[in-house]
Parts: structure tokens; sequence; C-alpha cells
């Protein structure tokens, strides 16, 4: 039986990435994954591959309307929420003093503001069932800076220091809340950014202890634990899965 069995759990930015990998590990473990993207067509097909009954479904984590009805489909459906999975995330490279504010707006409403509207929108949901968790997707730019990602580190640096406040306001109510903090992954994301620096995946191998981008298994896993009655003992942590290129 797997740790996750019987869990319904969303996944938020699980069409592909580090997201994907997610729910492809929480389904592994029994649950049923709820794969949340704003492509549509990608969630549908993640889901596809998942079995337990798993679904996916469109939402804009920007739009709380989108976020509450994406809630509230699922609440109907499977009757509870178990486990909220901030995956989703957006980011653009390059020095803060050339940075645009409009992709500053993006980057905050993307990362920050959609792990606010999403904690809220599946805590209240939660109400009444006495457990429950959540794993917020941070960085480890938000614990040691990263250059060319300002605002992207100010906006994961908000989602970990959300996520212990948010877990010593829920614990009352036995739903525990804690981050993951990946260090450089090959991800989709980063091909794209890694496209006009092809030297980057290479720096950045080398000085990683472990030699290596982080696989979005690698992250799964972290997830999977953090979701699981295994960690019920744990909340408010932030846990970095960086190879060891960051020791805080």
């Amino acid at each position: 039986m797997g740790k996750l069995e019987n869990k319904i759990a969303i996944v938020t930015g699980a069409g592909s990435g580090i997201g994907r990998g997610i729910a492809v590990k929480l389904a592994a473990e029994g649950a049923t994954v709820v794969v949340s993207d704003i492509n549509e067509e990608a969630a549908k097909e993640t889901a596809s591959q998942l079995g337990n009954g798993s679904i996916g479904v469109r939402a804009d984590v920007t739009s709380r309307e989108s976020v509450d009805a994406m809630v509230a489909g699922v609440k109907e459906e499977f009757g509870r929420i178990d486990v909220l999975v901030n995956n989703a995330g957006w980011d653009k490279v390059g020095p803060f003093i050339d940075s645009e504010f409009a992709d500053w707006e993006r980057v905050i409403a993307i990362n920050l503001y959609g792990t606010l509207n999403c904690s809220q929108s599946v805590v209240r949901a939660m109400e009444g069932q006495e457990s429950g968790t959540i794993v917020n997707i941070g960085s480890d730019a938000a614990r040691v800076g990263s250059s060319g990602e300002a605002v992207y580190s100010a906006a994961k640096g908000g989602i970990v220091a959300f996520s212990k406040t948010l877990a010593r306001e829920l614990a009352r109510n036995a739903i525990r809340v804690n981050a993951v903090c990946p260090g450089p992954a090959d991800t989709p994301l980063f091909a794209a950014i890694s496209e006009q620096n092809p030297k980057l995946r290479t720096a950045l191998e080398k000085s990683i202890p472990l030699r290596r981008l982080a696989q979005p298994e690698d992250l799964a896993n972290a997830v999977a634990f953090l979701a699981s009655d295994e960690a019920s003992y744990i909340t408010g942590q932030t846990l970095s899965v960086s190879g060891g290129l960051t020791m805080v």
C-alpha cells in the first residue's frame, strides 16, 4: 500500500516539468491526483497516465475565480481535499536593473499570489476535516539569492515566509504546511532559460556537489514524503533539494 492511499491531492502547474513529476509520484503512492494547469490539454494528458481516478483540470492560479471554481469542483466530485501542492511558477531571467514592471507583476502573480489564492481556497475547503497538508514549492533562490532572478527570489522568499506563518495558524486544525526549495532542475523552464546561455548547465553541474541538475523525481520524492502521514510531526519547515548546492 502506498503512503498516500485514498488521498485526494491537487498539484498546480502539473502539466509538465516538476509538477508533472510530483503528480506521477503522488499517484504511484496511491493518491488520486487533480492535475491542475493553465494548459488544459497538458493537464488532461498527464492525468490520463496516472490512474487512481486522477483528473486533469484547467486553472489559472492568478485568478481567484478560476481557483475557487477548481476547488469547488474537486470538493463536489471527491468530497474532500487532503493534499495541496502549490507548484505553478514562472520566471524571466535578467539583471534587475533591466527588468520591466510587467514582468515583475507576472512573476509575483503566478508564484506568490498563485500560492496565496490556492492555499486560502483549499484551506477553506478543508474546514471540518481536522487533517490536511500543503506543500509549497519555493526555491533556493529564496534562501541564498540568485543572480538574474531578483523578483523571482523575492516571490519565492515570500512563499517560504508564508509557509511558516500558515503552518502556525493551521496547526490547531491538524493541517500541516511545509516548503520544498529546489535548486537548479532539469525542466522545460530551465531549458528555455539556458537557451540563451548554453554554458549555464555545465557551470551549474560543476558547482553542484552531486554534479548534476535535479530531476523532477528528486523533488517529487521530497514532496511525497512531506505530504504523507510519515511526516505527521513536521510542519513549518523548509527543505532544500539541491544536490548540496546550498547548505543552510
